[in-house]
């Protein structure tokens, strides 16, 4: 019987070498390796974003010893309301001649998509969280045991949220693209493109109905 049991399962082996076992009728699923992307939840954030493309912009060679023209100063959103005060005013701070006025100069300009996902799948919990939770049940369970008092076993838990919950931000399923760009008649002599996620209920602060502005639904349904 075993003889017979041998015989068999040496023909299966010797019968799938006949057939290319790495192959797929699809591609399979990965994942990328693990990033981080900011999330924009003031208007604090924005005077960083306005900081960094001020700085970027004055050290770019081509836009040396140009003058510059902030455009969109009357668009109706919030985000671009304050972020073209915002830019100017760290232009200015930096040392650009900035203008009031479009004629020969290097104009501006700066566009916002708002991307919605659907059908996202799971995101995973920053690293170190699962251990730092657990860490935290384990230490929470030695006043119980040892402590006359009971309450006394939230502070290492209360401890643990304190010492980690500033580093931790909640998925979201809308992300924003800006682009900044400094453009010369027909040329663009700088441009610079960044995401970021958002709050769903801050996507108003980047919507003003222009046409330059879009929403993108991005679904994994064809």
């Amino acid at each position: 019987m075993l003889y017979r049991l041998f015989i068999v399962a040496l023909s299966a082996v010797l019968l799938s070498g006949c057939f290319n076992v790495n192959t797929s009728q699809a591609p399979l699923a990965s994942t990328y390796p693990l990033s981080e992307q900011q999330k924009m939840q003031a208007a604090h954030h924005w005077r960083v974003l306005a900081t960094h493309e001020a700085k970027q912009m004055l050290h770019n060679p081509h836009l040396t010893g140009k003058v510059l023209f902030v455009s969109g100063e009357e668009e109706g959103s919030s985000f671009a309301q304050g972020f073209h005060s915002l830019l100017t005013s760290q232009l200015v701070s930096n040392g650009a001649y900035v203008s009031t006025n479009p004629i020969n100069t290097a104009r501006i300009d700066y566009r916002v998509q708002v991307v919605k996902h659907r059908d996202r799948e799971y995101v995973r919990a920053p690293q170190g969280a699962w251990t730092a939770l657990a860490a935290g049940i384990a230490v929470a369970t030695i006043p119980f045991n040892h402590w006359s008092e009971p309450a006394l076993a939230l502070i290492p838990a209360a401890g643990l949220v304190d010492a980690f919950s500033g580093n931790w931000v909640a998925p979201s399923n809308k992300e924003v693209i800006i682009t900044t760009q400094a453009i010369d008649g027909d040329r663009i002599l700088y441009s610079s493109s960044n995401i970021y996620y958002i709050n769903a209920g801050d996507s108003d602060h980047y919507r003003d109905g222009a046409d330059s502005l879009k929403t993108i639904s991005i679904t994994d349904r064809w």
